[in-house]
């Protein structure tokens, strides 16, 4: 019937023309029927479906029925993440192994079972025989976050124990991936450059001397060198993407799967294809599009008028990628402040004037200054908007010399810590399968003979 792969993409064409005119759900049924969009109460806030020891999110409190913004805090296990990081920076140490034990375990760690628990990641780390060879280099990917999805799913067959659902099994997988994930995505990274980029890769071996940060600027960079100032700024990242609470996208999506009893292996790659999405993980990716875009577009970065005008246009649609969002800015919980982000900006300021690249930083600064007054004057919207953690992170990675397609899979590395710890907890405590209801408002119809239809 189809002779052409232009036969085949008008037929296709026209299927999408029908199914656009039978399949128009009007937003007023949502109100009618009283339907939490998004899981989301008519406020922005999350529909509480469960409960979670590993962490929690505040941006807000609630004072006689209404919501009082407040700085935002990011706890995890009762521990404010900021006076960890600030603990680690005393003391001179990396911290993402700890951070790791303390979301899996409930507890911050002994020197020695800090010791053990480090040693433990490290012999997990090489990739099992030939899988580089099997897994990555047969079959390249355009995408990183792709291959790391497929990756995770292949190492079921490398398992010899992979539906076993007690806990030292799931524990074993999770420190497993935490330990791999790092390898899987810079060899993806380095195989899709030489498939798709017509450039040399570089396939180095892991250190056991390095923590997770030293050791994905080891194996990441050609000459596999690297600064511990560059070291501990990327360890603080890892430990600010660790873990965001039980409600974001991607770790819901792993408690969903979890909670059929499904495999680790097929929980993890649905939470990698989860944050991959540009409105989860694949943000800060926009952010980086965005600021290029600036750049190119204002004259003077120092101008507050003239950025400012830039901004209107891009909330109007009238610039950058027509979305009319300014990427970086708002967030479901956070109101006056994202922890993330003032974190990250104290850092990585420090960075950007060794690097020469304060220029850059202090654009960045004057947007996230400039934008609340944007969406009031383009929008009219009183609402408290602040950065997010996706207007930094980009940056630093920018800095530290990490290729785009690196910046969403250093998301993941970071945050399969946080997705296992949610899987245990979810198989350890849960009961029932996650079963949300949709309303149907597809009316009744009948069977129509086939040589009776036009």
């Amino acid at each position: 019937m189809f002779e052409t792969q232009q036969e085949k993409d008008l037929f296709i064409g026209r299927l999408s023309e029908e199914y656009r005119s039978s399949n128009f759900i009007d937003p007023h049924v949502y109100e009618n029927y009283k339907i939490k969009r998004g899981l989301r109460e008519p406020d922005g806030t999350g529909v509480m479906v469960g409960a979670t020891r590993i962490s929690t999110v505040r941006g807000y409190v609630m004072e006689d029925g209404e919501r009082v913004p407040i700085p935002g805090q990011l706890i995890y296990r009762g521990i404010d993440v900021n006076s960890l990081l600030k603990g680690y920076e005393a003391e001179n140490r990396y911290g993402f192994e700890e951070v790791v034990y303390l979301l899996l375990m409930g507890k911050l760690p002994s020197p020695s079972e800090l010791e053990e628990f480090t040693s433990l990641l490290v012999s997990l780390r090489e990739l099992p025989p030939n899988f580089t060879e099997d897994m990555i280099i047969k079959a390249p990917s355009r995408d990183v976050m792709n291959k790391m999805a497929r990756s995770v799913l292949a190492m079921y067959s490398y398992d010899d124990n992979p539906d076993d659902l007690s806990l030292n099994n799931l524990l074993r997988q999770s420190l497993m991936l935490i330990a791999r994930l790092p390898m899987v995505a810079v060899q993806a990274y380095q195989v899709k450059k030489r498939n798709y980029d017509r450039e040399s890769m570089y396939l180095h071996f892991p250190s056991d001397d390095y923590c997770t940060a030293e050791n994905f600027l080891h194996v990441m960079r050609p000459d596999q060198k690297f600064t511990p100032e560059e070291a501990h700024l990327l360890d603080a990242c890892l430990i600010m993407h660790a873990e965001h609470g039980a409600g974001n996208n991607s770790t819901f999506s792993t408690r969903v799967l979890s909670s059929t009893g499904t495999d680790t292996y097929a929980a993890i790659s649905a939470a990698i294809g989860s944050l991959k999405g540009p409105r989860h993980g694949g943000a800060n990716l926009r952010v980086g599009q965005m600021f290029d875009d600036i750049c190119a577009n204002v004259s003077d970065w120092t101008d507050e008028t003239e950025v400012y005008e830039y901004l209107c246009k891009i909330l109007r649609k009238e610039a950058g990628d027509r979305s009319g969002l300014i990427y970086g800015m708002g967030h479901a919980v956070y109101t006056l402040s994202d922890p993330r982000a003032v974190a990250l900006k104290e850092r990585a300021g420090k960075l950007a004037a060794s690097k020469g690249m304060l220029d850059e930083f202090n654009l960045i600064s004057l947007v996230e200054k400039l934008s609340p007054g944007v969406f009031a004057d383009v929008r009219g919207s009183d609402k408290m908007i602040c950065a997010n953690v996706d207007m930094y992170s980009g940056f630093i990675y920018k800095m530290l010399g990490i290729p785009t397609e690196l910046f969403t899979p250093l998301f993941t590395i970071a945050r399969v810590a946080g997705w296992c710890s949610h899987r245990v907890e979810e198989l350890s405590s849960g009961s029932r399968v996650i079963r949300p209801a949709y309303k149907f408002i597809g009316g009744k119809h009948l069977y129509v003979p086939l040589n009776n239809r036009k």
